[in-house]
């Protein structure tokens, strides 16, 4: 979809009208086979329909800010790789830490003590590991202030740090992430869009409501979660 952001801006900007279709609302319209011809047709048949949903063009300034969450996902999955594996190694020596980012400085102590008994031969590897989490933890830190610095020059953003609970974080993630607040109707379309709403499997007059969907930006989700 983000590779489709850039024609859509491209084309927009020989006069046409852009829409974009998630790409699972189109499969269902794909008539057998898969091929340039079957998949242009059924984009073509989907786009007709009167209730379809579309996604509106992001502007290269709101993928810059995409961009910004994105990385700081990556760098946060990096620093949990290094927290885990800096935890079990040290774990082999028989050096118990509880589970948990808040608890990095334990392992960093250990690992920096020379009374901790750990051999010289692990000494050298597990030093790679405390270097391997310094560089995320600095490179979040700067990402945040980023996200900080647009949630305050974001009007959508800052309106919606005003509901408790909600920082720069989630405003600014809301603000570039979400459609537009025009789009839904009411919270409950806004909280069906993230995924927070029971699946239906109704028939025959017989409601049927199952797990939460989990669709939409899972990102998100899982900021509004914690």
């Amino acid at each position: 979809m983000r590779r489709n952001y850039y024609w859509g801006c491209e084309i927009g900007k020989l006069g046409h009208e852009v829409r974009l279709i998630p790409t699972a609302y189109v499969k269902p319209f794909v008539k057998r086979q898969k091929n340039d011809a079957a998949d242009a047709e059924a984009i073509c048949e989907a786009a007709r329909r009167p209730t379809m949903r579309f996604v509106p063009v992001k502007s290269e300034e709101a993928q810059g800010a995409v961009m910004a969450f994105l990385v700081r996902e990556l760098l946060i999955r990096q620093r949990t790789h290094a927290i885990n594996a800096l935890r079990g190694h040290l774990t082999e020596f028989g050096h118990i830490v509880p589970q948990g980012a808040a608890n990095t400085a334990k392992l960093i102590a250990i690992v920096e003590d020379p009374a901790s008994g750990l051999p010289d031969d692990a000494f050298g590897t597990l030093k790679v590991l405390v270097a391997a989490l310094a560089h995320p933890e600095a490179e979040i830190g700067k990402l945040d202030a980023e996200i900080v610095r647009r949630a305050k020059a974001n009007e959508l953003a800052r309106r919606l740090m005003t509901v408790t609970g909600i920082g720069p974080l989630i405003a600014t993630s809301i603000a570039v992430v979400a459609p537009a607040p025009e789009t839904f109707r009411k919270a409950r379309d806004f909280a069906a869009w993230l995924g927070l709403v029971p699946g239906k499997h109704s028939t025959g007059g017989k409601q049927r409501l199952g797990a939460m969907t989990k669709m939409g930006k899972r990102s998100l989700r899982r900021l509004l979660i914690i």
